[in-house]
């Protein structure tokens, strides 16, 4: 018979190995949390009793409080945004009581695997919140613009799929804007109407004296996604570019999107669209150290037949 389970320092040494391997496992196990982020959010939540908070910024604190606590014992954590309108379509569409912890349990799941998420690293939640908002706002225009494609329909003058042709088109004028655009650190904004809707993507990318543009693959094909909507749809729109280069004022370049077309501006256009101010039409100072520039030229092989 083993004397360590009779001894106390035997059993005390047992509860320590389980005590250890539970942390191990513990870490090996992801955590989601999922985050009111503004007041409205929590307000509506405080309809179900079993909503234990009363008090926005004492939430956030806690949360901040749980975030830190989690990264301290070493395991994975996922931070995504908790929509209570959507968590009541949920539980009505599941049979789920929203009045009840498990269901809120159950949307964070369902949310981090299909919605926006960031992955916490100990940032603060005053810098994680706008990029999590920012991350939730990206997706859903992205997911937008994809359904619009998808909705396109075929070209009745040569039947090809019409959001197919639209994103391929798009992709090649991407990669001839940054084959021109040349060595450096460049910051492009893309914005389309559609309906009621303004959509906007915007895309980083770095290119050196040799080699294609280093780009985030996901920012691109939102990027690509929107500019082609706006070809398949035949909606105005505009494409503008910032270029930084050591020792040089930044460039601006733009270009006005007409029937899936990119259509540079001149550099008047180019200067008035940046020192206009959208909402009154009253002129504003040009930006310190920055050349205003007409867009150049661009093609995509296929300028007889946008779609």
């Amino acid at each position: 018979m083993s004397t360590d389970r009779l001894s106390p320092g035997g059993a005390m040494t047992d509860h320590r190995t389980t005590e250890t391997l539970r942390r191990a496992l513990r870490r090996d196990v992801p955590s989601t949390v999922a985050l009111l982020a503004d007041e409205e959010d929590f307000t509506a939540m405080r309809q179900y009793g079993t909503f234990a908070f009363d008090d926005h910024t004492r939430y956030l604190a806690h949360v901040e409080e749980l975030l830190r606590t989690l990264a301290a014992e070493g395991g994975h954590t996922t931070l995504a945004l908790f929509d209570p309108e959507e968590f009541a379509d949920y539980c009505a569409d599941t049979g789920l009581d929203p009045d009840h912890p498990t269901s809120r349990s159950r949307y964070t799941a369902e949310r981090a695997a299909t919605g926006a998420r960031l992955t916490y690293t100990g940032q603060s939640l005053a810098t994680l919140v706008p990029l999590l908002v920012d991350t939730a706002v990206r997706r859903a225009t992205w997911e937008y613009a994809t359904m619009l494609l998808t909705d396109a329909g075929t070209c009745a003058d040569c039947g090809k799929d019409i959001g197919q042709a639209a994103f391929e088109r798009a992709s090649r004028l991407l990669v001839r804007l940054l084959d021109t655009a040349g060595p450096g650190t460049h910051h492009l904004v893309c914005s389309v109407p559609a309906g009621d809707e303004q959509l906007l993507a915007v895309l980083h990318t770095t290119r050196d004296t040799t080699g294609p543009a280093r780009l985030d693959s996901s920012a691109g094909a939102e990027f690509v996604t929107v500019l082609a909507t706006g070809i398949a749809l035949g909606t105005p729109g505009g494409v503008v570019l910032r270029t930084h280069t050591p020792d040089a004022p930044a460039r601006l370049h733009g270009w006005r999107l007409h029937q899936g077309r990119l259509r540079p501006l001149t550099e008047a256009e180019v200067f008035d669209a940046y020192c206009t101010d959208a909402r009154t039409g009253e002129p504003i100072s040009p930006e310190p150290d920055v050349d205003y520039r007409a867009g150049f030229p661009l093609t995509a092989d296929d300028d007889t037949h946008p779609h």
